[in-house]
């Protein structure tokens, strides 16, 4: 069965929630919003401006993870004091899900790498996620969207780096000594991110935004300026196609700047996240897209 993907060209705050109603769907109890805090000097994240109608049409919380190498936002003191220069706390209250441990750990049924992912012990006051995520390019991942919010977007710190060395070691301090060839990473990715999905199976849904499409992620402090014009927003309720949806519509543009990014996902391998996911059976890359 084909997976429905919703898309609007129109990129605007108002879009976001006009979207997510066309989903159908209603996140119950205390939902989880996973955004990307953004580091300090990236220039392309998006801003909590942008997402306060969609944030606050479910009444939700930002959630986001401490990361596994040095910035801003490897400490919880410190990111809680970055996401507050950046806005966050000014419109919504908002949770460093592995702000104090233990981690929680979620099985990974039929991994291609991994057995279990870390994630912060707060997910499990929630009862359901939104997962709102900046579409762009990534240093490691190839691109980022809705399969790398649910892996390493939810990780602990040491889920991180559990992911990033392929379950090899979950200490951040000695990760890139442990760095696996690259789809075994790209692997762990994909079973990081169905244990999330399904843990809010049924009670989850993803918003993509095409703007400000850099080859690098808002993880990076100096990113690269966008290399081709804005696309859209998408909204779906399954994780691969609004992902496969996405790299579609960056292959089918006619914007020169798409060879940037295209060269930035093909030398990391980026489409066999994808691949992967797809056969671990939380999502399909058959979709039917619908343009509002």
């Amino acid at each position: 069965m084909k997976a429905t993907v919703y898309f609007s060209r129109a990129i605007t705050p108002d879009t976001v929630p006009a979207l997510y109603r066309k989903l159908g769907i209603s996140l119950p109890g205390r939902v989880a919003v996973k955004v990307h805090s953004g580091e300090e000097g990236n220039q392309n994240f998006l801003h909590p401006d942008f997402w306060r109608p969609m944030i606050e049409a479910v009444n939700g919380t930002v959630v986001e993870c401490n990361t596994a190498y040095d910035g801003e936002r490897n400490e919880t003191e410190k990111h809680r004091a970055l996401m507050e220069r950046h806005g966050w706390g000014q419109f919504f209250p908002y949770d460093i899900l592995d702000s104090e441990g233990p981690d929680t750990v979620l099985p990974v049924s039929g991994g291609f790498v991994l057995t279990r992912n870390l994630v912060g012990k707060h997910m499990a006051n929630y009862d359901s996620m939104l997962v709102l995520s900046h579409f762009k390019g990534h240093p490691m991942g190839g691109y980022g969207g809705a399969l790398k919010q649910l892996s390493i977007g939810c990780a602990s710190s040491a889920g991180k780096a559990w992911i990033h060395s392929a379950g090899m070691t979950d200490d951040p301090s000695i990760l890139w000594d442990h760095l696996p060839e690259q789809d075994r990473f790209l692997e762990a990715m994909a079973d990081a991110a169905s244990s999330v999905a399904n843990h809010f199976k049924g009670k989850i849904a993803y918003i993509n935004v095409m703007k400000n499409m850099s080859v690098d992620c808002d993880c990076c402090s100096v990113a690269e300026d966008p290399c081709m014009r804005d696309i859209g927003i998408l909204a779906s309720t399954d994780p691969v196609a609004i992902d496969k949806a996405c790299l579609d519509l960056v292959y089918a543009s006619d914007d020169p700047g798409k060879d940037h990014l295209i060269e930035r996902i093909e030398t990391r391998h980026g489409i066999h996240t994808v691949e992967a996911a797809e056969k671990l059976g939380f999502g399909t890359t058959e979709y039917e897209r619908i343009d509002l």
